[in-house]
């Protein structure tokens, strides 16, 4: 592969083609770039099959369409996540690099969240600009075919093993990350994946494909690690409800419908899955013989992906994004948060609902509710997963994301998400999010640029350390080192069992 250096428009020779990209702000930049064959016709439903190539240059200055999905708009938190146009011809990265040369830089590959229904690399949220620039990085993103259309399995699947195309969409960016990224710039042999929430659950998954190590490094920001994957006859049921909400008899009459339908019909599936005080998918990821053999978390512990080194952590009030805001929780009584309370303790539900009470003053049910399940969720499980691989002397640093934001009176705390523009550093692609609202903005900015820095480091070296930030050791279960960035930014040596102290 060669490459052609423009002032204006760089032009870089894949294994599939040449591309011509563009020049922003000093960086070559190609957007909408296929890095596996149309899911459409009779490859819906399919996994994803390598791209044909083209003859000519290929532009790539415009992102390619979104996965399908529905459109959130007026959301309180995020204010809208997903960015139409919407299409079944998805399956395109983009790429960031200081220059199509060869430097060998060390590569980022950015995995949006969104529950896998919603998201897309063509956010200016997730743009790989700030990481490009900072850290002299190549910076990939990338769309994954979401809901119905990348999470549905079928009895048929079962022969060929595959039952999360999903996946199969993300490991076909990683190996053409592997085949093209030195042509950008990159390095193949120095490549970090991260991603945050489903994105972060993904990358645990890409874990377990060795593909001769296609990846070195993961950051997992805000990883359910409590949401197991479905077992197949789980994911058989799933569709089945799901069929029924649309209305078709089998996977053959399914095919023929449009996929706005599709998409329309999530939400009847939602409905039809919700439990109070839970966070509820409507499409969960399934254990299968091909692509995700065993839960996420052990590839990291001691599957394929034990020697990676691992960067975690979480927000110190996840589940304020879901139930923060929403006035059928902001009413709660106690009686329902014990109720939901006993899901998980059983007879010492009680007990734990006034521990919880007690560690954070003026309490409200709600609030012990957003405690509960953030630890039972997001904190507990990832701070098991840290001393396991502490156990085990593999490499894992830890982190709390304690800053909160005095958005909506103060009750979101730090929820879900609320990290994100500060990881990317980039506040004025923000601008849309509420909960971005009343932030004191020196302090705000300067928190992103020690979080920012922190991520480059770990991307570039594999430790997180930089003179602007105290010292951060790795976990180990003597000093349970974790840090916690807020206000004041340190290190932490030991977490209680329920809430933090602040």
């Amino acid at each position: 592969m060669g490459l052609a250096q423009g002032r204006t428009a760089p032009v870089v020779h894949t294994r599939s083609g040449p591309i011509r990209g563009v020049s922003e702000g000093g960086l070559a930049v190609f957007k909408g770039v296929p890095y596996a064959a149309p899911p459409v016709g009779p490859l819906r439903w399919r996994p994803a099959q390598p791209h044909p190539g083209w003859s000519g240059t290929r532009e790539a200055a415009e992102h390619g369409p979104s996965a399908p999905q529905a459109v959130r708009e007026g959301d309180p938190v995020l204010g809208g996540h997903g960015l139409p146009p919407f299409d079944e011809d998805c399956l395109t990265l983009n790429v960031w690099t200081p220059g199509a040369d060869d430097a060998r830089r060390p590569v980022l590959v950015w995995i949006h969240g969104g529950a896998f229904i919603s998201g897309s690399g063509a956010m200016p949220n997730y743009s790989g600009e700030t990481f490009a620039r900072g850290g002299d990085l190549v910076v990939v993103n990338l769309n994954y075919r979401l809901g119905p259309l990348g999470l549905l399995s079928f009895a048929s699947d079962a022969a060929a093993g595959c039952r999360n195309l999903w996946l199969t969409d993300q490991l076909a960016a990683l190996r053409w990350v592997r085949d093209n990224i030195a042509a950008f710039g990159g390095d193949p042999g120095n490549v970090t994946v991260a991603g945050q929430s489903a994105g972060a659950l993904s990358t645990a998954a890409l874990a377990g494909h060795g593909d001769g190590r296609l990846f070195h490094r993961a950051i997992l920001q805000s990883v359910p690690l409590a949401m197991p994957l479905a077992t197949p006859a789980e994911s058989l049921a799933r569709t089945a409800a799901y069929l029924e909400v649309v209305g078709v008899k089998d996977e053959d009459e399914l095919r023929t419908v449009a996929w706005p339908r599709l998409v329309e019909a999530t939400a009847g599936l939602l409905a039809a899955t919700v439990e109070w005080g839970h966070w509820t998918t409507p499409f969960v990821p399934v254990l299968d013989s091909g692509t995700a053999a065993r839960q996420p978390v052990r590839n990291l512990l001691d599957g394929p992906g034990a020697d990676i080194d691992v960067l975690v952590g979480w927000t110190g009030e996840e589940s304020a994004f879901t139930f923060g805001l929403g006035e059928a929780y902001r009413s709660a009584t106690k009686e329902q948060v014990l109720r939901r309370a006993r899901d998980g303790f059983g007879d010492g539900a009680a007990e734990a609902y006034a521990a919880y009470e007690a560690a954070r003053p003026g309490a409200r049910p709600v609030d012990v509710l957003v405690d509960l399940s953030t630890d039972e969720l997001f904190r507990k499980p990832t701070l098991a997963f840290a001393e396991e691989r502490a156990a085990r002397g593999r490499p894992v640093w830890a982190y709390e994301f304690a800053f909160t934001t005095p958005a909506h009176e103060g009750r979101l705390g730090a929820p879900h998400c609320l990290d994100l523009p500060f990881v990317f550093d980039n506040f004025d692609s923000w601008s849309h999010a509420p909960f971005l609202a009343g932030m004191d903005t020196r302090i705000r900015d300067g928190l992103a640029r020690t979080v920012h820095a922190a991520w480059i480091a770990f991307i570039r070296t594999g430790d997180p350390n930089h003179p602007a930030m105290p010292r951060w050791d790795r976990y180990d279960r003597q000093s349970r080192s974790t840090m916690r960035f807020d206000t004041v930014t340190r290190a932490v040596p030991h977490l209680a069992p329920h809430r933090n102290p602040r």
